[in-house]
């Protein structure tokens, strides 16, 4: 396994090397905005005077679009993992299809399935899509894509949803300002004494990494952190609940005070990553307090992932992104870019 070099993250061949994957990660704000003018036509078009009986989401982001919605939504929602639809649905029921990249077979007989029971379709595509074949009928709302991205895609796809009456009022540009903001404190050419994403992948870059957000949208963003951490540095790093958490924490091994880290090395310390998206319940501080109490008494240290605040989706933006920062940071940290062609986030 390579080793993590913190040097390379100020090393302008190196930040050369990873110039795709860090544009990628500032370039997400303007994909939201290229989303959401290319569908809202489409989505204006879309009425709530007539509630469907149930809403049941496909595809990529589906969860996400679940935890948004499930809180305030009218009527029953579901986000539905596996190809084909449940026995129920019908003329009655809204299905969305997400699929901002190339559909799969399963997607598109999704679709196709919806369109032959009669739902209302609700689908995030390409124009190139075999979904625009697939799924068109009189019932059917395609809301185009234009850059393959999940997120900007889910985006759009809540704002269409509050627009049928369904979820929470959605502001793409103030979720895409979310990710500018991001974009500006994590930049390359911000130096490591003050950059959040670089910090990050020096605190994460050799540690067993443990995620907690307290909110569902929190926990969904620490998971897709935790993803990114795995294939940057190699190694396991959990995103769980605090019960799930708190037996690994208990059995951690405690840092050893008279080891010297540059001769010892640490490579089995723990840290404890906490997602702060500013929502403040009783439950939540519980089990955040449970979970620092935890870590304090074995010695392992804990840092905080937060946001600036906005809307629930803002804010869960803001979170996911940071993370990705600094598991791109690790990867430049470790020479991923320069072994690569291809972007690695």
């Amino acid at each position: 396994m390579s080793t993590f070099d913190d040097s390379l993250l100020d090393d302008p061949d190196a930040l050369a090397d990873a110039d795709s994957s860090l544009r990628h990660l500032a370039e997400a704000g303007g994909r939201i905005r290229v989303e959401w003018e290319s569908a809202q036509t489409a989505v204006a078009g879309l009425a709530a005077d007539d509630r469907p009986r149930a809403v049941v989401v496909v595809g990529p982001d589906s969860r996400l679009i679940r935890a948004l919605l499930e809180p305030v939504c009218p009527v029953p929602f579901m986000a539905w993992p596996t190809a084909g639809l449940p026995g129920w649905v019908g003329p009655l029921d809204l299905v969305v299809v997400l699929a901002p990249e190339l559909a799969q077979p399963d997607l598109i007989a999704t679709a196709h399935e919806a369109v032959r029971r009669g739902a209302e379709l609700v689908v995030a595509c390409g124009d190139t899509s075999p979904l625009v074949e697939h799924a068109g009928s009189s019932a059917t709302t395609f809301l185009t894509t234009r850059t393959e991205d999940g997120l900007a895609a889910a985006v759009v796809v809540a704002a269409a949803l509050h627009r049928r009456g369904l979820g929470p009022e959605v502001d793409p540009e103030q979720v895409a300002q979310a990710l500018d903001d991001v974009a500006v404190a994590c930049s390359p050419h911000v130096d490591l004494a003050s950059n959040p994403g670089k910090d990050f992948a020096l605190a994460a870059a050799d540690s067993q990494v443990l995620l907690w957000g307290g909110t569902t949208l929190a926990s969904r963003a620490s998971r897709r952190v935790a993803e990114a951490l795995r294939e940057a540095t190699g190694r396991p790093a959990l995103a769980a609940d605090a019960d799930a958490l708190l037996p690994v924490l208990a059995s951690a091994v405690p840092r050893d005070p008279f080891a010297d880290p540059f001769l010892d090395g640490d490579p089995d310390r723990s840290l404890l990553v906490i997602f702060d998206d500013l929502v403040d319940e009783p439950w939540i501080r519980q089990s955040r307090g449970e979970l620092v109490a935890a870590a304090e008494r074995q010695d392992i240290r804990v840092i905080e992932l937060g946001c600036d605040g906005g809307s629930d989706l803002s804010r869960y933006a803001a979170l996911r992104q940071r993370g990705l920062y600094g598991a791109a940071y690790i990867a430049l940290g470790r020479g991923l870019f320069s072994r690569r062609s291809d972007r690695w986030i």
